[in-house]
């Protein structure tokens, strides 16, 4: 479903790539590892990495109590969240005309803290099978220690933008005769082969969500 976009999630440098309907933001979302948190303490800007999950309309992400990022956020002030997958490196004739192919997502709001210990467990989950599916009911649960350590924050996805490029060089009509090379190099992240913990026991054997790891485009 499309959304109106609001005037700061709006898409103003190549409009056309804007989009803004939940189904391609959470597509990205899932796809993606890392998020960047973008927000300001005392007039200091920061940007911090680091890694989500997502269920319905909310996305978690957590990290340290004692975190500056998070306790700050927990303040309530405004946060700028931005997940970027990079698909393809453009080639142009021209320089000026090089570009990615990409697709990215922005969301913006207020972060809370999740206070309730079902929805905190939960939200510790989502944030586990979003890397790994599988691996949460096969390791061991945090312990009461590991919470307490833990703050794990929701923020609603209520304001938020997507932008995507696809697709081959644009050159400009003058630089079409040019004698170069122009296309897109496709990238993609890709699973290696599966490393054994040197003191893992020999009988347990690789489960099937590590052997056949993948992360394509959903």
């Amino acid at each position: 479903m499309s959304t109106t976009p609001t005037p700061r999630t709006r898409v103003i440098r190549e409009p056309h790539r804007g989009v803004y309907d939940r189904e391609t933001l959470y597509k990205i979302l899932d796809e993606g590892f890392i998020c960047h948190v973008g927000f300001t303490v005392d007039g200091q800007p920061f940007v911090i990495p680091t890694g989500y999950g997502r269920i319905g309309d909310n996305l978690y992400i957590h990290g340290s109590a004692a975190s500056r990022m998070l306790r700050s956020l927990d303040k309530g002030i405004d946060v700028c969240v931005t997940v970027t997958l990079l698909d393809g490196l453009v080639l142009a004739r021209s320089i000026f005309n090089h570009s990615m192919n990409y697709r990215s997502a922005v969301v913006l709001g207020k972060a809370v803290a999740v206070e309730d210990p079902q929805e905190k467990l939960e939200g510790l989950r989502l944030l586990s099978e979003h890397i790994i599916p599988g691996r949460w009911a096969e390791s061991r649960q945090p312990n009461d220690k590991e919470l307490k350590a833990t703050l794990v924050l929701r923020l609603p996805i209520t304001e938020f933008s997507a932008k995507v490029r696809q697709g081959p060089a644009i050159d400009d009509e003058e630089d079409m005769a040019f004698p170069t090379w122009a296309g897109v190099i496709p990238l993609e992240v890709t699973a290696g082969e599966p490393i054994r913990d040197a003191q893992l026991d020999l009988e347990i054997e690789t489960p099937h969500y590590v052997k056949g790891y993948s992360r394509r485009r959903l």
